[in-house]
């Protein structure tokens, strides 16, 4: 992964509850907690259509290698579509590896580089603010970048009790083998050019199309893709849907050709990549298709 360098990110941490969220007006926060004795931090949008008594939907966005909120914010921001959408949005912090601030998607073993129990965290940060937040449990998906999307697929694999639906902007599941306790509804956008995570796969890395046979092989969807066509931006996406999955979940890919290792800057029927995310997030919750 590229290994670029951000400064940490430093600010003063506060706790909120469900009594001290502004009813009616959104809320943008940096929060901590303490786990495994270490202060982990994530920074949360409230939108502004939030009471308390309506649990929301929501979205986990995680940033790649080597980068933090404050930063990764800057070209990956949901904000906007979840204060019109009307979901809770967090984006958690990496701890830091070698000095660059990293996931593990992992569970523990002799060939893991981390020892970071970020599966555990996700699971506590997930309670932590459903005591806090009025959280539709059933509406609770993960999304990310690069190394924020390898976490993603870990969390689909190892915490699916949790997860709803997962989305992989430019990023790679690393096991070849799914334990998932439930159908597990996929989207992911990947650029042919990818010279990070290679779309063909390389030694360290699984292929897009391996990794899309593995959940839908899983998921027991179409072996066929409903495909679509269309140019964006001056390049050329193809769309693939594999519907009639169990609980009619859908595994789905936009292949970006010619793009490389980055956030899309899309425009697909007039939706970009924050809009297609949350489009087929909301098609589910996790018992299926709603």
């Amino acid at each position: 992964m590229k290994k670029l360098i951000f400064m940490f990110l430093s600010l003063l941490c506060f706790s909120c509850s469900k009594d001290q969220v502004s009813k009616n007006s959104s809320s943008q926060s940096i929060q901590s907690f303490n786990y495994n004795n270490i202060n982990r931090t994530y920074s949360i949008y409230v939108p502004s259509g939030y009471n308390g008594t309506v649990a929301l939907p929501l979205i986990l966005n995680f940033h790649g290698f080597g980068g933090d909120i404050k930063e990764y914010k800057t070209y990956a921001s949901m904000e906007a579509l979840a204060e019109r959408e009307n979901f809770i949005l967090v984006y958690p912090q990496g701890t830091l590896m070698n000095s660059f601030a990293h996931w593990n998607p992992s569970l523990p073993s002799p060939t893991n580089k981390s020892n970071a129990d970020d599966l555990g965290f996700i699971e506590n940060l997930i309670q932590d603010l459903s005591n806090n937040y009025a959280i539709n449990s059933k509406r609770i998906y993960a999304c990310g970048y690069s190394n924020g999307a390898m976490m993603s697929f870990g969390l689909a694999n190892h915490k699916s009790n949790l997860i709803a639906a997962v989305a992989s902007v430019s990023g790679a599941m690393l096991e070849t083998q799914i334990s998932s306790n439930h159908p597990m509804p996929i989207l992911m956008l990947h650029g042919t050019s990818d010279g990070v995570l290679p779309y063909f796969g390389s030694n360290d890395y699984n292929s897009v199309e391996s990794t899309l046979n593995l959940w839908m092989n899983f998921n027991s969807t179409d072996s066929i893709a409903n495909s679509n066509v269309i140019p964006s931006n001056g390049i050329t996406i193809q769309y693939d849907f594999y519907g009639s999955g169990t609980n009619d979940v859908s595994v789905e890919h936009y292949k970006i050709n010619n793009g490389g290792h980055e956030w899309f800057n899309l425009n697909f029927n007039g939706k970009n990549t924050d809009e297609l995310i949350w489009e087929f997030f909301s098609k589910y919750d996790i018992d299926g298709l709603l």
